[in-house]
Parts: structure tokens; sequence; C-alpha cells
């Protein structure tokens, strides 16, 4: 198949091409995402060239060892982009685990550590993550449920109407409202 042919094919055509051994395919596929998956480990990495790059190298080697895997229920994107999330996640727990106990102080932090930070910020970290706790608990318990899912466990809008057998827009639409509710909470408790 001439390279330009490729171009024009959907994301799950060239899975199904991928996965009969087509390079070409999966270079496509490379192609199409890689940008996209570069900005959100960038933006993630708050900026790290170096971090972000071997995070989309990360990415897209799983995405190549796991493609069998890929369920067609969803968009290739939606999939790939759990992926990215997941690697950083690995990421970051990499980094937490090569911090040196001595450093933590005796204690086992209840968070990821934030590496440079002042008693001040540390102090200040501790009370906006007491407040976020509080606002979600005066939520409505379905708001809460939704809030908990998207932004703590960090799932996508899809998984959680997996999660919750609910149709799509229904979970977008509460998202929206339980970060509304959230929103107005913290401002006015502030």
């Amino acid at each position: 198949m001439e390279i330009e042919k490729y171009i024009i094919l959907s994301d799950a055509q060239l899975v199904t091409f991928a996965l009969d051994g087509d390079t070409v395919a999966f270079e496509t596929l490379f192609k199409r995402y890689r940008e996209e998956i570069y900005g959100l480990c960038l933006q993630r990495t708050m900026g790290n060239r170096g971090d972000a790059d071997d995070l989309v190298q990360e990415t897209f080697v799983k995405v190549y060892l796991n493609l069998a895997k890929y369920d067609p229920k969803f968009t290739f994107g939606q999939w790939i982009y759990t992926i990215a999330r997941n690697t950083f996640i690995d990421y970051v727990r990499r980094k937490r685990d090569d911090v040196p106990i001595e450093s933590l102080g005796g204690g086992v932090p209840s968070v990821a550590p934030v590496f440079d930070e002042t008693p001040d910020q540390c102090i200040i970290r501790e009370q906006h993550s007491l407040q976020l706790e509080r606002c979600m608990a005066s939520l409505p318990e379905k708001y809460r449920q939704m809030a908990q899912m998207r932004f703590i466990d960090e799932l996508s809008y899809e998984e959680i109407a997996l999660k919750l057998d609910l149709p799509l827009g229904t979970v977008k639409t509460q998202i929206h409202r339980a970060r509304e509710r959230l929103c107005r909470l913290i401002v006015e408790n502030e």
C-alpha cells in the first residue's frame, strides 16, 4: 500500500494492519498522536522536555506491546491517552520511590512528596488539601462520587460511565455541575 493511503485510514483500520505486522500502519498511528501525547507529558512534567520525551517513548512502547488488547469500544485516542496517563503515574511513583527514606523525616507522606518545598509551602499545601476534602464532603453524594472519580482517581469520562452504568452525556453533565459546585464552595470558604 502506498504511504499516502495510510493517512486516510481510520485508527481502527491502522490498528488492524499494525496487528498484522504492517510497521507503516503503526508509524502512521505514532505520527497521528505523537504531538498530543508529547504535549500532555510536557504539561504533566512541568515543562521537563527530557522526561516528557522519555514518557512519550515509554507510552508508545506500551501501545505497541499491548496493541492486541485495544478495545474498539473506545476511540484509539482515549485508549492511548489512558496509557500515557498511567505511564505518568508510574513515573511519579518511581520518582517517589527514589527519594531516600532519611529525607522523609521519619513519616510516610500521604501524597507524593513535593520536592524543594519550604515549611510554609508544606503547611499551605496541607491546608489546601484539607479545604478541598471539606468542600468535597459537603457535595451531594452523586456529585462527590463523580468528582472523586474524575479529579482524584483521574478516570476518564468513559471509564466513569462504564463503572456507574450511566450514559456518557449524563456523566459529563454531572461532572460539570460537580466542578461548578466545588469551585463555588472553595471560593465561599476562602
